[in-house]
């Protein structure tokens, strides 16, 4: 799980206080600042992280983390001394300006308990290596960003970022949008096995394929539906078929009128998604990844109709295009051709309880059918 530490030093005096409450609030991780007084007044449930000073003796901050620049190896060592002595908050900071700043950062980040490092360049490579080089350490790695925006590059880098950021807010509702950023996991979703009821050939239509910025793994795929209470999950095109190549970023998802389930328990339209928007992939086993929409394809193709029902009787339509190569998946991950489908298959699928009104669930009376 990521986490923020929040640095107080630059925020104005105005908004301090409440910045304050709102990583309180919040639940960041840490709180920085250069005033030991500021950080004696916050609770327990926040670790606080003195930068610029050594700590104050009878203050009641024997829990303080202090956060001390590392220059050199003989700071390191310094350092890691300490650390070694029993000291199970020694933390360091280190700016990576050239390569030996970068190897210097590497060195802490595998021997201390918390290391922040800053750059001085744009690029993330840097990141990356020291990313890299910490991976199997047991220390916490805290990489500082200059403003929201380069926290969600930082969040992703090497698919899995730093362990932490450190941010300086400029007010309350920075805090939370920083803390949104890093729920960077999103929840897995109770699959279903549904029961084919009917095929039918529906003529010409407008279909939908969702090309992502992600390569697919061959038991994920998307959900779709009809409906917004169910929804059928709808493979990539990971697997090979005949006469053309695959497309493993891709999903032939269904007509353009259909829902696709995303994150927060949304949905989308498929004709609403664009280059940029997010989805949800979904595994066979109910594992979600958010990815990234690179561009849709919609084309006129014939379609087909599936309706199937969950074990409660609750009714699932899916609209696709109707070709043997466009594929759902059943049980146990296997890939099912749709124009192969008949009375009494099983596929996978989700259903949902909530109504919706604009993709938001809503609890209102609503019919759909």
């Amino acid at each position: 799980m990521k986490f923020a530490w929040i640095d107080l030093r630059t925020v104005p005096a105005e908004h301090r206080e409440a910045v304050i409450d709102a990583a309180i609030h919040a639940r960041v991780d840490g709180i920085v600042d250069s005033d030991p007084e500021t950080l004696a007044t916050l609770p327990a449930t926040v670790k606080r992280i003195l930068v610029g000073a050594e700590p104050p003796k009878d203050q009641g901050l024997d829990d303080l983390i202090v956060l001390r620049e590392v220059a050199d190896d003989n700071r390191l060592h310094e350092l890691r001394a300490l650390h070694q002595s029993g000291d199970k908050n020694t933390a360091a900071l280190v700016n990576v300006v050239d390569d030996p700043s970068l190897t210097l950062a590497c060195e802490t980040a595998i021997a201390l308990p918390y290391t922040v490092v800053q750059f001085k360049d744009p690029t993330k490579i840097p990141l990356e290596i020291v990313i890299a080089a910490a991976d199997r350490a047991p220390g916490q790695l805290i990489c500082q960003a200059d403003d929201l925006e380069e926290a969600k590059v930082i969040i992703d880098v090497l698919e899995k970022g730093s362990e932490g950021v450190l941010v300086a807010p400029r007010s309350a509702n920075d805090v939370f949008e920083l803390v949104e950023l890093l729920r960077v996991k999103t929840p897995d979703l109770n699959l279903t096995t549904l029961t084919i009821e009917s095929i039918e050939h529906l003529g010409l239509g407008d279909r939908v394929c969702i090309d992502t910025c992600t390569h697919f793994e061959k038991d994920e795929g998307m959900l779709i539906g009809s409906y917004a209470h169910g929804f059928i999950l709808c493979v990539s095109e990971t697997h090979p078929l005949p006469y053309m190549p695959t497309r493993p970023f891709r999903i032939n998802a269904g007509a353009l009128h259909s829902y696709v389930f995303g994150q927060d328990n949304r949905t989308n339209y498929l004709s609403e998604l664009k280059a940029g928007s997010a989805v949800l992939a979904v595994g066979a086993d109910g594992r979600t990844r958010r990815i990234v929409v690179g561009r849709i394809k919609l084309e006129s193709r014939p379609l087909l109709s599936i309706k199937a029902t969950s074990p409660e009787g609750v009714e699932v339509n899916l609209i696709v295009q109707d070709d043997w190569h466009v594929r759902v998946l059943g049980p146990g991950a296997s890939v099912l051709n749709v124009t192969e489908l008949k009375k009494g298959d099983h596929v996978l699928g989700h259903v949902a309880t909530d109504k919706r009104h604009v993709g938001w669930p809503v609890g209102e009376f609503c019919v759909e059918k």
